[in-house]
């Protein structure tokens, strides 16, 4: 998780993912220059399960996200954002469909329900509302891939990190990795609330800067081809 500013909705968002999470588990929180009381609410969990990372200054969330992947140990790894809610069946999901294949590169995107500031659903369907699904073509172009849907084997991370300087969101760059080097499953079951306010950090951008983002992240894509393209991402 990577978090800032986000006292408002924090709270609801940990004692969702905790209840759910095993002994040995963990939520690994980095925090991105908050100035509010995000950083005492993270501190002030009495659980040796979070392990928390204040005191970055990347002023981007991918980067601090970036910051979050390199400090986890597991080897399924769930991306969570700092306002939404998981419902009960997320975390025994992923497991499920992970289970027995953490030697290869998967990665699962899984539905959910729209929630405005308050909690009410404004949208039935996550992937309905932005049309997601697979292709690379497809999400170049316009991007379905949501972080807080997420989950992967660590595998991705072989190809993933470091992140480049230039990609527009860490989203679209682990969904586009996990398309080339492995699997990619849209799950349809919904297992998470995600709730659109005014102060989310993803965001539009204008019409000229999506097309040098896009570009951006093409060419960081082949770069990483041609730098990992021969190593063995899938193995038994």
């Amino acid at each position: 998780m990577a978090t800032r500013n986000g006292e408002r909705f924090l709270p609801r968002q940990l004692e969702s993912i905790l209840r759910q999470l095993a002994k040995d588990d963990e939520i690994i929180v980095s925090d991105d220059s908050s100035t509010d009381r995000t950083p005492e609410i993270v501190a002030s969990c009495r659980d040796p399960r979070v392990k928390f990372f204040p005191g970055n200054a990347f002023f981007h969330p991918a980067y601090n996200l970036e910051n979050a992947l390199k400090r986890s140990t597991g080897e399924i790894i769930v991306l969570a954002d700092q306002d939404d809610v998981w419902l009960e069946n997320k975390v025994d999901l992923v497991r499920e469909r992970l289970k027995g294949r953490s030697g290869q590169i998967v990665t699962l995107s899984l539905d959910g329900e729209v929630i405005d500031a308050e909690g009410v659903v404004v949208c039935a369907s996550i992937f309905g509302m932005i049309g997601a699904g697979r292709g690379l073509v497809k999400n170049l172009y316009d991007n379905t891939y949501m972080g807080c849907t997420m989950a992967f084997t660590r595998r991705l991370l072989d190809v993933a990190l470091p992140f480049p300087k230039t990609i527009p969101m860490h989203d679209s760059w682990l969904g586009l990795l996990s398309e080339i080097y492995g699997e990619v499953e849209f799950v349809p079951e919904k297992t998470m609330q995600y709730r659109r306010h005014e102060d989310n950090a993803s965001f539009r951008r204008p019409f000229r800067e999506q097309v040098g983002s896009r570009l951006a992240l093409a060419g960081n894509l082949l770069r990483r081809r041609l730098l990992v393209g021969t190593l063995p991402c899938n193995r038994n």
